[in-house]
């Protein structure tokens, strides 16, 4: 069970951003949620008072939001809150789900639909990342490669760079996903911990902000109730549902910090490994091979992405060949002008 004391706070502190959310909604719909779910904060930080009462502890201090509150709150201001979704669904205002939508979407009317249209993607997900892995590896170590190759470096310099490169690139993008990974894990278990002592102490008034959510998408009101009173009469579906429409989290999509780093390092090092592939094999004209082998890497990529913008695949093909191969020809002109001004 939660600290009275901190729920309180965290509920004070929800009422304070809905209040900004709202101020910066003004004039559309959601400024009238925003101002409904500010005053059902303020409800469940009386609730708190009340355990705290009963405690024998004594009232806390009038609240007044802390630096990384008015930091947050400023941020929404100057950039909407649809651009700070994230961020505000991590300090726990609800309702975010309503700036993640791409379309519009039927609402759930019975239990076993809730969470249908998250249960797909993860996998489209995981390609897609790998495909971007997989470029950024080729991109990034071809244009290393053919920038130490036009300093007229020899094959072995040109060999342990390209590893070099290949093997820095791959830790760092693996750490920089399980950093990304482990805070986004961490803040969902934060969340989702909060909500279920919530569910536990106030389950009504859960059901009551759920029901304000579903309204805001366009449900006639007493359908939202419905949907969120049948919601609560299975605690583990109300906590999922809770994070997904109150927080705008997304369960599904949280998987292991570690099957996402090994999966970034092993994309990264596959698209690294294609110019430098020639000079590992020590073939004859390591060179030429090299850059063979990255065009047709390139174009390969560039069809694949065509899965995921809908663009025509040799089209897409031909788009990466001409951004990677000016990346490529770039950083060979000036390894060459190095190599001439430093030699």
């Amino acid at each position: 069970m939660s600290d009275p004391l901190e729920s309180w706070h965290e509920e004070k502190r929800s009422a304070w951003l809905y209040r900004v959310v709202a101020e910066c909604e003004q004039g559309t719909p959601r400024a009238a949620l925003f101002g409904e779910l500010a005053q059902a904060a303020d409800d469940q930080a009386e609730i708190w008072l009340r355990v705290l009462a009963a405690d024998g502890a004594p009232p806390p201090a009038p609240f007044r939001p802390d630096l990384r509150t008015r930091v947050v709150a400023s941020l929404t201001r100057l950039f909407t809150p649809r651009a700070m979704h994230g961020v505000l669904a991590a300090m726990k205002v609800r309702g975010m789900s309503l700036y993640t939508q791409h379309a519009p979407h039927a609402t759930p009317s019975k239990r076993d639909d809730i969470g249908k249209r998250h249960r797909t993607g993860a996998a489209g997900n995981a390609l897609r990342a790998g495909v971007f892995g997989v470029n950024d590896g080729l991109v990034s170590n071809a244009a290393l490669i053919y920038g130490v190759a036009g300093a007229a470096q020899a094959s072995e310099v040109i060999l342990l760079t390209g590893v070099a490169g290949l093997l820095a690139g791959a830790f760092s993008m693996a750490a920089g996903e399980y950093v990304s990974m482990r805070s986004q894990r961490e803040m969902f278990e934060y969340q989702i911990g909060l909500e279920r002592d919530e569910l536990e102490k106030y389950p009504a008034e859960e059901a009551a902000e759920l029901a304000l959510i579903y309204a805001a998408k366009g449900m006639p009101e007493g359908e939202a109730k419905r949907v969120a009173d049948t919601l609560m009469e299975n605690p583990e579906r109300a906590l999922d549902t809770l994070a997904r429409e109150e927080l705008g989290l997304n369960p599904d999509e949280l998987g292991s910090p570690w099957t996402a780093a090994l999966a970034s390092f092993a994309a990264f090092s596959v698209g690294a490994a294609v110019p430098l592939l020639p000079f590992l094999l020590g073939a004859g004209n390591s060179l030429a091979l090299s850059v063979a082998f990255t065009a047709l890497g390139l174009f390969a990529v560039g069809a694949s992405m065509s899965l995921f913008t809908g663009r025509r695949a040799p089209l897409s093909g031909l788009r990466m060949l001409a951004i990677g191969g000016g990346a490529g020809l770039a950083t060979y002109f000036i390894g060459a002008w190095l190599g001439v001004t430093l030699g």
